[in-house]
């Protein structure tokens, strides 16, 4: 039984994503997908790449998450899922990448400027 082991990141988040043949159980930080994410938007976001080529119920998922808060962690277990799945079938890219999963999104928070109170605002001035 093979394993394929990728890393995926978005914003301050990192996720170790482990993929092996199975019955479509996904695991994060070992615990239930479901149980993690309370929210469905995110179970959503990390279970589309498998969707997308018909491997939902082929192989099972797990996933170490650090970092970030949980939208930054799906998008994250989500880049790492379609980057394995490439090791499984690599004449699977174009769908993946039409698809914009294998696209690791940039935005990070912005840093602190010097002489200002945040990365954009400005000290307040007082007219008396």
């Amino acid at each position: 039984m093979e394993e394929y082991f990728v890393i995926g990141r978005r914003k301050e988040a990192r996720a170790k994503v482990r993929m092996k043949a199975g019955s479509g159980n996904v695991t994060v930080n070992k615990r239930a997908i479901d149980d993690y994410f309370p929210r469905k938007v995110h179970s959503k976001i990390i279970r589309e790449p498998l969707e997308k080529v018909d491997f939902l119920d082929k192989f099972d998922v797990e996933a170490r998450v650090s970092g970030g808060g949980l939208s930054g962690q799906a998008g994250a277990i989500r880049l790492g899922l379609s980057r394995a799945i490439l090791k499984v079938n690599p004449e699977l890219k174009g769908i993946l990448k039409k698809a914009g999963f294998l696209t690791r999104d940039p935005r990070m928070k912005e840093r602190k400027k010097p002489g200002l109170t945040g990365a954009r605002a400005r000290h307040q001035i007082s007219k008396r």
